[in-house]
């Protein structure tokens, strides 16, 4: 995933922005102007960090050094220095809960990725691990590229990347048939159609309609390995791709995974990881102006 600088920019200021209001009466209250520190951010337990690019540009916009220690996708102890920044105290701090928020958030989802996807491999499987699209408003790029640092896959970026027809649009619509039939009229070739099924008679029904792609939708295992068998009895396994989704967690993943299916998506990798716990600790200055 890549964004050109400026506009990956314009995304991180906003969130300080956010954050800082009419400013941090704290800092210029208390700090001198001309105040050079050096800090360190470290992490404070084990982790697969991600958001060091981010992080990076974001305290070069504001005119702050930053050298990493480490890079994207990396795993890590605690106790692990991150990123090194020299620069003006006054910025640093107003910056600080923004820049850790993000390394945190990203470096969480990171980890939960890189641990469920290491869980099936180790089992053997071949399914890919997939994130969703509940992601918290305006964070999407940024769990999304946490999600593929740790070694998953984004899925949908956005609605336009790919047809994908849920419950809801066959409510509209009226039946599955019809809605496959009226978006294949209008998609452009460069877009996969994707459905979501409830039910072993539909996911047949779905690969007949020769969609690229099959969603199993709250399917138990058990009810997964009777539609794959009836798909396989059509001869119709090979010419879709099959995915898993909804009630997921790692806990169960593994039997999942154990059915076949090409894909598992879990909205856990982005709702529920949990942040990382880093700090930012400030460990020289350099000059002050009195």
């Amino acid at each position: 995933m890549f964004l050109p600088e400026k506009v990956l920019e314009e995304k991180l200021r906003r969130f300080l922005e956010d954050d800082l209001g009419q400013g941090d009466v704290t800092t210029a209250l208390t700090v001198p102007e001309g105040t050079i520190v050096e800090a360190e951010i470290t992490a404070k337990e084990a982790a697969t960090v991600a958001g060091i690019e981010e992080a990076q540009v974001f305290l070069k916009s504001f005119g702050l050094s930053a050298e990493a220690k480490i890079s994207d996708g990396t795993d890590v102890k605690s106790r692990t220095v991150l990123l090194r920044i020299v620069g003006d105290a006054r910025t640093l701090l107003s910056l600080e809960r923004t820049l850790l928020n993000l390394l945190s958030r990203m470096s969480g989802i990171a980890t939960a990725t890189r641990r469920m996807v290491r869980k099936l491999e180790a089992a053997g499987y071949g399914s890919r691990v997939a994130c969703t699209r509940k992601v918290a408003p305006g964070l999407e790029y940024f769990d999304k590229k946490a999600v593929f640092v740790g070694g998953g896959d984004v899925h949908r970026l956005h609605l336009d990347d790919m047809i994908l027809i849920k419950d809801n649009h066959i409510a509209a619509v009226g039946n599955l048939s019809d809605a496959v039939r009226r978006a294949r009229a209008g998609v452009s070739f460069s877009k996969k159609i994707e459905i979501e099924v409830t039910s072993v008679e539909d996911a047949v029904k779905a690969a007949l309609l020769e969609v690229d792609i099959v969603m199993l939708d709250n399917f138990t295992p058990t009810k997964i390995r009777k539609a794959m068998k009836e798909l396989e009895k059509r001869n119709l396994r090979n010419k879709v791709l099959i995915e898993a989704s909804g009630g997921i967690n790692e806990k169960n993943t593994l039997d999942y995974a154990a059915t076949g299916v090409d894909v598992i998506s879990l909205g856990e990798l982005t709702q529920d990881a949990k942040s990382m716990d880093m700090s930012l600790e400030i460990v020289k200055v350099h000059r002050q102006k009195t």
